[in-house]
């Protein structure tokens, strides 16, 4: 019974609890509910192209930024295309002497359409088509850009075209009408005449009367350089572009646009006629491959010329440097220059060259483009452009490093692992001759036959030295592996003999080479293995650097649009 009344007990207070929860809930449903604040609207983002770090192509990401506003004298415009300049390219690389620390985002010229003015703006309406221009941050699908930035399109102009203008028609008209002075009658070499700078400033020559212009491009390119107004076009890769001009016009040139820096800044400096000018406004050739190449940027450094006032007053001869970003203080000169341009556009003088649109999603393939000198004119970023998936046998843009050619060490061990296969073979060849006399007598046909064939017979003499080399072939490779620690220390004294830029030799000549190397040979494994410096394949690595005074180093200024570097 104690047992029973606990359980009533227990029931009992358990109704009640369960009596109470509901009259509690009826008093805080009766309570009034507080009004929810209102839900902010969400800030509006644009796609922006972003350099998050400098370095190669993987440095360059898509992301969604808030949507710029326009400030007093501002306007704010849609990107419909923007360009893609060589100095870009140096930006992410960390050589240009104007960038800024990442995260940033670049781009110096769009076109599009105005969708906002900002307070005190006049001239202007919401809907126009216009081009801008800036110090950076193009590269968005909606910029807030001031308004003395800002200029009308033409009507018949395309996005493409009016965001291929501004950089590079602006630099070649600075560089020919006010530092160059270029009258009739006068000659001019534009050095990678297919690129963004080199196509403008030959469109913007060939307005001044009986210009001669000698333009340096790769083969494939001259047809279009020609067509475009180059007199003599030069493959820089296979001729030295200075003797040509020299066996044309002994004096030489009146103006040298010169790119590229280094070496070929002196040597067209050589090439000046008396009065004649040099305007320098790049130096491409410190831009080798994807990353930023520290060797190359000292050896253009330390090729630049030097001149004294004495030397360009005893010559007669003037040099001038130009960079448009250095003109931002300047923005009446700029405008006058830029209303001319478009002028000369109207009268059908000029047209740009677009040579490639790419989604904002594609800006490493487009990069790639342009580093590796394969576009022929301006190459444009687009927001509205949906990415392409690349054509069959193209390569997505890759790190050098994953194409870094294997080292001295790596080389010599795969040798001396093949050497041991073949020496191996050699030894099942000696032991079958000693097994089966048959088969011996069938090996001496054989080899009959290939004497036959055009094949040189090996002597009694010959054999016995070939099976001594097998014998011992495995003590060499043994004695090869425990140096092969010198062998990475001596690495260094390769790499430090191709600074010293040796004789380059064909490398599909030394691979031959390497291969026709009898590989039972254990005087020959031992000596590549002590001497690396001396083995055909530390010679093929030597190979790969060219000499600067050789036609084919100019490869690495050629011709895309590396004439671009300057803005």
């Amino acid at each position: 019974m104690a047992e029973g009344g606990d359980a009533a007990t227990v029931a009992h207070e358990a109704g009640n609890a369960v009596q109470e929860t509901p009259k509690a809930e009826p008093e805080k449903a009766a309570a009034p509910a507080e009004p929810a604040p209102p839900a902010e609207p969400a800030e509006p983002t644009v796609r922006t192209i972003v350099l998050t770090g400098h370095g190669g192509y993987d440095k360059l990401s898509v992301q969604q930024k808030p949507q710029p506003k326009a400030g007093k004298g501002e306007v704010l415009v849609r990107v419909k295309a923007a360009g893609l300049n060589f100095s870009e390219l140096m930006v992410r690389q960390g050589l240009h002497d104007r960038m800024t620390k990442p995260p940033v985002v670049l781009g110096m010229e769009a076109a599009g359409v105005i969708e906002e003015l900002g307070e005190d703006v006049s001239g202007l309406e919401v809907g126009q088509n216009v081009i801008c221009l800036a110090q950076t941050g193009m590269w968005r699908e909606i910029v807030a850009v001031p308004a003395t930035n800002v200029f009308i399109m033409p009507e018949e102009m395309s996005y493409e075209e009016g965001a291929a203008i501004p950089l590079s028609y602006l630099t070649a008209y600075f560089m020919l009408f006010d530092f160059g002075n270029l009258r009739p009658g006068k000659s001019l070499l534009v050095h990678i005449a297919a690129g963004g700078v080199g196509w403008a400033a030959t469109q913007l020559a060939k307005t001044v009367d009986n210009v001669t212009i000698f333009g340096t491009a790769s083969a494939s390119k001259h047809d279009a350089i020609k067509e475009n107004g180059v007199d003599h076009p030069i493959d820089y890769r296979t001729r030295d572009y200075a003797e040509e001009i020299k066996n044309i016009s002994p004096k030489g040139v009146d103006v040298v646009l010169d790119p590229l820096g280094g070496a070929d800044t002196s040597k067209g400096l050589q090439l000046l006629r008396p009065m004649g000018k040099i305007v320098t406004y790049g130096s491409a050739n410190m831009v080798k491959g994807e990353n930023r190449n520290l060797m190359k940027m000292a050896k253009t450094l330390w090729q630049s010329t030097s001149v004294s006032p004495v030397s360009l007053v005893k010559t007669n001869k003037a040099i001038a440097g130009f960079q448009l970003a250095h003109l931002t203080g300047e923005i009446e000169l700029v405008r006058s220059a830029f209303q001319d341009i478009l002028n000369m556009y109207k009268d059908g003088k000029i047209k740009p060259r677009i040579d490639s649109v790419w989604a904002f999603e594609q800006v490493a393939e487009a990069m790639q483009q342009m580093n590796e000198r394969r576009n022929i004119g301006k190459v444009i970023l687009s927001p509205e452009k949906e990415p392409t998936k690349p054509a069959e046998g193209d390569a997505a843009p890759t790190s050098p490093l994953k194409k870094k050619k294997p080292s001295l060490f790596r080389r010599l061990s795969k040798r001396a692992s093949r050497s041991k296969d073949e020496g191996e073979k050699k030894d099942e060849v000696k032991n079958a001759k000693k097994e089966s006399p048959i088969k011996q007598e069938e090996q001496e046909k054989a080899d009959d036959n290939k004497a036959t064939n055009g094949h040189v017979q090996q002597t009694p003499e010959d054999e016995k030295i070939e099976d001594e080399a097998a014998e011992n072939v495995e003590e060499k490779l043994e004695e090869g592996k425990e140096k092969a620690e010198d062998v990475i220390q001596t690495e260094e004294k390769v790499d430090e003999a191709v600074k010293q830029e040796e004789a380059p030799t064909e490398p599909a000549a030394q691979e031959e080479k390497k291969d026709e190397a009898p590989a039972e040979e254990p005087e020959k494994i031992e000596v590549a293995v002590e001497n690396p410096a001396e083995t055909d394949d530390a010679k093929a690595a030597a190979a790969d650097v060219v000499p600067d005074d050789k036609p084919v180093e100019n490869e690495e200024k050629a011709d895309g649009d590396a004439s671009q570097e300057a803005n």
